[in-house]
């Protein structure tokens, strides 16, 4: 009996340790000898997911936020990407708002969900780099509950869940007290974090800062219309290469195969449309587990079991592989999955010489949106035991 109970004495604390946010969780309780002996059933852990909701400020002035966001975005997603929850790599999804734009519907305060959670890293580029801004009014506890009522937030308590919502006009604008939106987001464990595109003091003035604290959440104060500097590497033209044959691994299916292959290719030439290191963030973000595109490529679609190789018709297929039996698909397949595994190992390796380099020209740090936000994402994680490399 001694046996049994030390264990279950150690399988209850490794599971204690191995769990990202144990503290949370109950542990199990014994109310009699039998309990002991029962067969513990084991499931799959949960999986845990990085959720960010972006409000972003479209009115007149903001013109230098949005294209920080749009230049900085591969960057923020790399972060992101070495994040550890326990011994698991968690997903990575991303919400987009606008707010205050005079083209937005007033009835609505303004404000527009341009794309629910998302893991589609291509589809969120392409949504950031259509916003455009136009004068109106800012609306933040509006925006902030909206999100809230709107996005699915779950209810895993190892999920980190924030929202970061960016402007110049007082917090306190429009028929929605951001207080009770606060009071809302406490209720869905979302932690609010307010960057405030102005004066650091004039931000602390008009709310911004009170916006975070009630959640928890971390205040910022940056200067939007500061460019955003790309350092260059030795290591940026092998990126590149890399990145083209990354592409090339890529096999289309089902209606919007080729559409979505056509997309790949416009958000590689946006990111390099600011630099070509910001073209190589890209390339080091589509090598990483953040990238997947199950709904249209064939090699992750299978290995994340979105589709059965047999039930594939011709028409569904790239012209390589019409008229292929099942079983010649799955080898093409797998041919192209090792192909892409290896390269994008190669984009990694060279990614960590990189960054060493990158780091070691560096002067300063900027006080950007990509610091501002990575700085409170490290800090928020560190409180559900996440961990970075």
């Amino acid at each position: 009996m001694k046996s049994h109970l030390k264990t279950l004495a150690f399988c209850t604390a490794l599971i204690g340790l191995t769990s990202c946010n144990a503290n949370t969780k109950k542990q199990p309780e014994l109310y009699a000898e039998h309990k002991v002996e029962q067969t513990v059933e084991h499931k799959e852990p949960n999986k845990q997911f990085i959720k960010v909701a972006l409000l972003l400020d479209t009115s007149n002035s903001m013109d230098g936020l949005i294209d920080q966001a749009k230049a900085q975005l591969w960057d923020i997603v790399n972060e992101l990407s070495y994040a550890k929850c326990g011994n698991q790599k968690p997903n990575l999804q991303i919400a987009l708002y606008e707010y205050g734009n005079d083209n937005l519907n007033g009835d609505e305060g303004y404000i527009k969900q341009v794309l629910e959670f998302s893991d589609d890293l291509d589809d969120i580029s392409k949504e950031l780099f259509s916003l455009t801004t136009n004068g109106g009014e800012e609306y933040c506890g509006q925006v902030i509950q909206t999100s809230l009522n709107q996005l699915n937030w779950g209810k895993n308590p190892d999920d980190l869940k924030l929202i970061f919502i960016a402007g110049n006009e007082p917090f306190t604008q429009g028929k929605v007290n951001y207080k009770d939106a606060s009071t809302n987001a406490n209720e869905k464990d979302v932690t609010v974090n307010t960057i405030f595109c102005g004066n650091y003091m004039q931000g602390i003035s008009t709310k911004w800062q009170a916006g975070a604290e009630l959640t928890h959440g971390d205040y910022m104060a940056i200067e939007q219309n500061t460019k955003t500097v790309h350092i260059a590497s030795p290591y940026d033209d092998a990126i590149l290469i890399l990145n083209k044959k990354l592409n090339k691994t890529y096999v289309i299916y089902g209606a919007k195969g080729e559409r979505k292959k056509e997309m790949q290719a416009e958000q590689d030439n946006n990111a390099a449309g600011y630099s070509k290191a910001n073209a190589v963030s890209r390339s080091v973000s589509k090598s990483s587990h953040l990238y997947k595109n199950k709904s249209w490529d064939l090699v992750d679609a299978d290995e994340m079991e979105e589709v059965v190789i047999s039930d594939l018709k011709d028409d569904a297929l790239p012209q390589e592989l019409k008229g292929k039996s099942a079983t010649e698909i799955k080898s093409y397949i797998e041919t192209k999955r090792k192909e892409r595994e290896s390269i994008q190992n190669e984009i990694q390796e060279l990614n960590e010489k990189r960054k060493d380099y990158v780091s070691k020209q560096k002067t300063e740090s900027d006080n950007g949106l990509e610091n501002a936000m990575t700085n409170a994402i490290k800090a928020q994680a560190e409180k559900k035991n996440y961990s970075w490399k």
